[in-house]
């Protein structure tokens, strides 16, 4: 897939997946990786499914002075396509009961986040 053509169909796979996420976090999510990494000249746009994960803060990704935890919206590959930082217990519990519900599954893999 030609750079441009993979970057649209990223961006526009990250849009969806962050107005999602907007919903349940009021509005706190962020972009984050819109093509996947994959060490080669040939462009890959972001997967088209939503696994959720939360990553501790505490973990060495700390990109916030709030404890607590990094929601991501990942592909299968665990390419985060949107982000909402420092995530509280409570939050992330409330968190997780809506994507049961919304049958949206966890990703149990290494999350890759944005830089």
């Amino acid at each position: 897939m030609q750079y441009f053509q993979a970057l649209k169909t990223g961006q526009k796979r990250v849009a969806e997946a962050r107005e999602y996420l907007n919903k349940l976090t009021n509005g706190k999510a962020m972009p984050a990786l819109a093509l996947r990494d994959n060490k080669s000249n040939v462009w890959d746009p972001v997967g088209e499914e939503n696994l959720y994960a939360f990553v501790d803060e505490s973990a060495g990704f700390v990109l916030t002075d709030n404890s607590g935890y990094i929601l991501a919206l990942v592909d299968k590959y665990g390419i985060s396509k949107t982000i909402v930082q420092g995530v509280t217990k409570t939050q992330k519990e409330i968190l997780e009961q809506s994507f049961q519900k919304d049958n949206i599954p966890e990703y149990k893999g290494k999350v890759t986040l944005p830089v």
